[in-house]
């Protein structure tokens, strides 16, 4: 058995989702309550999906959810899911204009992830600019109230991304799911309560 299939990825194959990442984002709303009917969600680096289905079964029929990769998807969504390939670091003007058409959210999430590696301050780096750049975007488009779960990889950057997270929102915490696999950096960030 290879390594990767664990607990969690034969869950997620028995559960019908794309990937063992579900289990992450059901922890971070068990614990924090983010996920509730009728949200207007933004889920970037949503490839393969288990996000956006898990977004989509808590915000119900009556909510929506913009979900963006880089990369295409073959998951199949429901109809409040709308699956935009495109680059959320430098979105292109039909991708500003789909983002800009649904905004304001209520809920931005994101579970970008460079490609590593194996150098560890590198891909930290990479890390949290692409947690930068989510933080950004949720600054454009959260309604005031709002709230974030922003993927970083742990480092000598993170600091000074909390801190700029306490600009924006009331509170700020740290969580890594129990699903994350132990070798992993990865910690979730945490914005609640978008000032």
């Amino acid at each position: 058995m290879k390594k990767y299939q664990d607990h969690y990825f034969k869950k997620a194959k028995q559960d019908k989702f794309p990937a063992r990442s579900v289990y992450k984002l059901q922890e971070i709303d068990k614990r924090f309550k983010l996920l509730r009917t009728g949200q207007n969600i933004l889920d970037l680096g949503a490839t393969p999906g288990s996000w956006a289905l898990y977004a989509a079964r808590k915000a119900g029929p009556q909510g929506r959810v913009l979900a963006i990769d880089i990369n295409d998807s073959e998951v199949s969504f429901p109809p409040q899911v709308r699956f935009v390939r495109g680059d959320a670091l430098d979105p292109a003007e039909d991708l500003r204009a789909e983002i800009d058409s649904r905004t304001p959210f209520d809920l931005v999430l994101s579970d970008m992830a460079p490609k590593t590696t194996g150098i560890k301050l590198r891909d930290q780096t990479r890390s949290v600019e692409l947690a930068l750049a989510a933080l950004a975007l949720a600054r454009d488009v959260l309604v005031p109230g709002g709230a974030t779960a922003i993927k970083v990889f742990q480092g000598p950057d993170v600091p000074d991304f909390l801190g700029q997270m306490r600009e924006l929102f009331g509170k700020v915490r740290t969580c890594k799911p129990k699903s994350s696999r132990p070798e992993s950096t990865e910690v979730f960030v945490l914005g609640l309560g978008r000032k």
